[in-house]
């Protein structure tokens, strides 16, 4: 009989090194924008920014094609997309890009990030599950995209003029988006909170 094979560890399997990769982009992209001037830090920060989506998506691929999903995987990755997204939104906030009116945008987004963090660590606790609606995954590519065009700002705009505006134009999609998603989480939250 042959031994059986040795499993990897789910701490290094490969969806998960995505997730650490995602996790250490943060820091990453604040240091592009604060200490990298001019074009080229802009640049680096939207190029990391990309490349964090896109493993965004990789990273659950994976563990379903691979059968490696995992309840250290499952923790992290939400903590990934908020770090990130919340790291470029106050870099943006920090160099103008977004600023005026669109300031509340960049407020309803991160509002709504911390509010689901909790809902869903109360639900999980009552053993709920609120499932991601199809809606929930636009708002994400909306908000992706809508960063990445405005960390690129004004190198981006080297390349295609308005591409800020389109920036600003997508984040509030996202945001307004991002309230009604946001509903969903509060909604099971509040009925399950009423019940217990």
């Amino acid at each position: 009989m042959d031994p059986p094979i040795p499993t990897r560890p789910q701490a290094i399997s490969l969806p998960n090194v995505l997730t650490y990769a995602r996790i250490a982009a943060v820091p990453a992209l604040v240091a592009c924008l604060l200490m990298v001037e001019g074009e080229a830090g802009r640049w680096a920060a939207f190029w990391l920014f990309v490349a964090a989506a896109i493993t965004d998506w990789l990273d659950g691929y994976l563990a379903r094609r691979l059968e490696q999903q995992s309840t250290l995987g499952r923790m992290l990755d939400p903590i990934a997309d908020k770090l990130i997204v919340g790291a470029a939104l106050i870099m943006l906030v920090h160099d103008r890009t977004i600023d005026g009116v669109s300031i509340w945008a960049a407020v309803i987004i991160l509002c709504r990030e911390i509010l689901v963090s909790g809902l869903r660590e109360f639900l999980a606790e009552l053993n709920v599950k609120v499932h991601v609606t199809a809606l929930a995954k636009w708002k994400t590519a909306a908000q992706m995209v809508a960063l990445a065009c405005l960390l690129a700002g004004p190198a981006g705009e080297r390349i295609v003029p308005g591409i800020t505006t389109a920036g600003i134009g997508l984040f509030w999609l996202s945001a307004v988006l991002t309230l009604w998603t946001g509903y969903d989480y509060l909604k099971a939250g509040i009925r399950h909170a009423m019940e217990g």
